[in-house]
C-alpha cells in the first residue's frame, strides 16, 4: 500500500521505517535545473524535519545547490525480500535550509547542515 498525501509530519511507521535505516539519497537541482542525487545520512528531529549532515558539508554541490534552489526530495528505501519481490521505503518532498553552527551530532560532522522540512511524505511497503 502506498500512503501519500501532503502531510508535513511522519507517522509511527514511517519514523520506525526511518529509524531502521541508516542512508538515503538527496536529490538537489542546481542553479541550472540540473538534477543531482547524493547518497547521504540523516538525523530526523522530533518536529519531523530532517538534517544532512556531512565532514566537509560547505564544500559540497549539494550545499551549492541548496542555496540556488531550496526544493529537495529524500528517498529512503530497501528491498527486504525477493520472493515474493517487496520493496519499501519514504519519500519526503521538501524545501531546504543551510544551518551553520553548531550541533549535538558529534565532532566529526561539519557544522553545516541541511535541514528538511517536508510538504509531504509518501510511503510503500510499510505495512508489513
Amino acid at each position: 500500500m502506498t500512503t501519500k498525501s501532503a502531510r508535513t509530519e511522519l507517522n509511527a511507521a514511517e519514523l520506525a521505517y526511518l529509524h531502521e535505516q541508516n542512508l538515503g539519497r538527496l536529490a538537489t537541482v542546481d542553479a541550472k535545473g540540473r538534477p543531482q542525487a547524493n547518497p547521504v545520512g540523516y538525523l530526523l528531529r522530533p518536529d519531523s524535519t530532517i538534517d544532512i549532515g556531512g565532514w566537509a558539508m560547505a564544500t559540497t554541490k549539494k550545499w551549492r545547490n541548496v542555496a540556488a534552489n531550496r526544493y529537495v526530495s529524500l528517498v529512503v528505501d530497501d528491498r527486504p525480500g525477493s520472493d515474493p519481490w517487496v520493496v519499501r521505503g519514504v519519500e519526503i518532498r521538501g524545501t531546504a535550509e543551510q544551518i551553520v553552527g553548531p550541533h549535538d551530532y558529534g565532532e566529526h560532522l561539519s557544522p553545516e547542515l541541511i535541514r528538511i522540512t517536508p510538504y509531504s511524505i509518501i510511503s510503500w511497503g510499510l505495512d508489513g
